[in-house]
């Protein structure tokens, strides 16, 4: 009945090109991305709507109920719990990724732009490589030092640089922008933290059922916010509340699930770099839905992260032999 990702995912790391793809896994991956994509977008829309509690309560709550549906029939079936300390990791990242970073990341894009914010995120992959060859024992390739590096540089581009508007003609706010930029930074590393503790949770449990409990986690710590979200909710537009409602269903019951999946059978480190192709994704959307243009140093600065995340992908040159 047990599964064997590692098998799995040590025989796609050693064997050569040839060899059939996960294409789960894979689909996963792509669906991840994509949908967290559009979430920058979505919070940058709602935003004016929602506080960035208030926006993540109703998008927990949300998304606890649709996965709920999900995972509480196999539980019942199963009828297997974290047991004792098993739930001190799903506390962890419930509070730190689905809670805090969350939060982090609806605040900042009171102040920054949906292209600008995911670029910015983008620096949790080199914190989640550097931690995973450190606690996850899956070491350190030089391709993988060397294009974190390089994306780290596109990430100062972005920060360094001015702010991008919020559409055609709009003003700069410098101020804002650094607080923005801080609160971007706060977010990644509380989701690179929860990537590696969440990994070793998947070993003893499905991507439903340990997204859905760090779900559940989230929506607890944050239900101060509840008389704040009524409240909002009240004379929220039609528009800004089937935001809410997509982005519970999409990019958090549904992402977060694929990614929990692929966390499951790819190395952490080698996963999170995927997630350099969000910005990219986030700013075409943006750019048709918003009409937010980015700024020249945006652009730079995600083409030098997207050179980054192919460098991680190199290879040593002996294809031939194995690695042990």
């Amino acid at each position: 009945m047990a599964r064997t990702p590692t098998q799995s995912k040590e025989s796609a790391a050693v064997i050569p090109a040839g060899r059939s793809v996960n294409v789960p896994g894979l689909v996963a991956v792509v669906v991840t991305v994509v949908l967290w994509a559009s979430a920058f977008v979505g919070i940058r829309a709602i935003g004016p709507t929602f506080s960035p509690g208030s926006l993540t309560l109703g998008r927990l709550a949300v998304a606890a109920v649709v996965l709920g549906a999900l995972v509480l029939p196999q539980l019942r079936k199963s009828r297997i719990l974290p047991q004792g300390r098993e739930w001190w990791p799903i506390l962890a990242y419930g509070v730190m990724w689905f809670g805090g970073y969350n939060v982090a990341l609806n605040a900042a894009e009171h102040l920054l732009d949906a292209g600008t914010s995911a670029m910015l995120i983008n620096v949790a992959p080199i914190l989640v490589a550097a931690m995973a060859g450190i606690f996850l024992k899956e070491g350190f390739p030089r391709w993988l030092i060397i294009g974190s590096l390089v994306a780290f540089g596109g990430v100062a581009l972005i920060a360094l640089g001015p702010g991008a508007g919020s559409g055609p003609g709009s003003g700069q706010r410098p101020t804002a922008d650094v607080a923005g930029v801080l609160l971007c930074l706060l977010a990644a590393v509380l989701a690179a933290v929860s990537v590696i503790i969440q990994k070793p949770v998947l070993r003893k449990f499905p991507a439903g059922q340990a997204t859905w409990f760090g779900i559940m986690v989230g929506a607890l710590c944050c239900l101060p916010f509840t008389g704040q979200l009524v409240s909002e909710l009240q004379v929220a537009p039609l528009p800004a509340t089937l935001g809410l409602a997509y982005l519970g269903v999409f990019p958090t019951a549904i992402a977060f699930t694929t990614w929990a999946y692929a966390l499951s059978l790819i190395d952490a480190g080698k996963l999170a770099a995927t997630t350099y192709l969000v910005p990219g994704t986030t700013i075409l959307i943006s750019w048709l839905v918003l009409s937010e243009v980015p700024t020249t140093w945006g652009l730079v600065g995600g083409a030098v992260c997207l050179v980054g995340v192919g460098l991680t992908r190199r290879r040593p040159r002996e294809r031939g032999t194995r690695h042990v």
